[in-house]
């Protein structure tokens, strides 16, 4: 058996945009549904969803058989847990708060085995080389991992030009949730001031020969940030779409009941 292509990473490639969705909801129950929905990605979040590598396991193995590429986003860039993460099948990882060149390097070389990289050599006992039914795993692991870095503060963003020359790295992903807050817009990703420099970064990554990435549930947005270039977008979390949805169906049969109250008898 060949070591499967990771297509996500060739589609990075290509000038159209893949849609993805966010799974915060960390089960794998609630992951399949979501897999059938008709996403390019599903980014499965280990920095704010409460998922541990057994959870981030079985949402990979629930997802397998549909067409959504699994992302998993891990909760800082940990080399040892970058290995536990590829080691259980895991092929492209979002690394959150990468704020300079060097520290992209070294994520790097965590995503790759030696000469290139450091990733130690476990493939056998793994699930990413289906315990070496992939018999030339270990020679073509490296160039089927995705990275893609994760920058998010006033800081990170000064740094872009030079953590998106660095090779190796497969796409810039803005999160305009912190860099909002960094720039002092506390909770509006979609302040005018903050809007500009993502343009600007989209332009700045595309230059570089880099796929811009971003996150944003405001539609208008998110297409706006589409016909700038952004390779790969995440246009929805099911947390909030389902907290939004159960709300919204309470609150309209909750009016049923906040009519004018009965006149009292006497």
């Amino acid at each position: 058996m060949q070591t499967p292509e990771n297509l996500f990473k060739r589609m990075l490639r290509e000038p159209s945009a893949q849609i993805g969705l966010w799974l915060g909801l960390a089960d794998p129950y609630s992951a399949e549904l979501c897999a059938t929905a008709g996403f390019d990605w599903l980014l499965i979040d280990g920095e704010h969803g409460p998922n541990d590598i057994r959870s981030m396991l079985s949402i990979l193995q629930s997802v397998a058989p549909y067409a959504a590429h699994p992302v998993v986003r891990v909760p800082h860039g940990d080399a040892a847990l970058i290995k536990q993460v590829l080691e259980i099948g895991a092929t492209t990882l979002l690394v959150p708060m990468v704020e300079s060149a060097d520290q992209a390097r070294a994520l790097v070389k965590a995503m790759r085995y030696p000469p290139d990289g450091i990733r130690g050599v476990g493939s056998g006992l793994a699930r990413s080389s289906r315990w070496s039914s992939f018999p030339k795993y270990l020679h073509e692991a490296n160039e089927r991992v995705c990275l893609l870095v994760q920058l998010e503060t006033v800081g990170a963003i000064a740094q872009l030009d030079e953590i998106a020359a660095v090779e190796g790295i497969d796409g810039v992903f803005i999160g305009p949730a912190d860099l909002s807050a960094s720039m002092g817009h506390l909770g509006q990703p979609g302040h005018p001031d903050v809007r500009a420099v993502i343009e600007s970064a989209i332009s700045r990554i595309l230059s570089a020969g880099k796929a811009p990435g971003i996150l944003s549930v405001d539609e208008a947005l998110a297409r706006r940030y589409i016909e700038m270039g952004a390779r790969f977008v995440a246009v929805g979390v099911e947390a909030s779409m389902l907290a939004a949805a159960t709300r919204s169906l309470a609150g309209r049969f909750k009016q049923l009941n906040a009519g004018p109250s009965a006149a009292p008898e006497y």
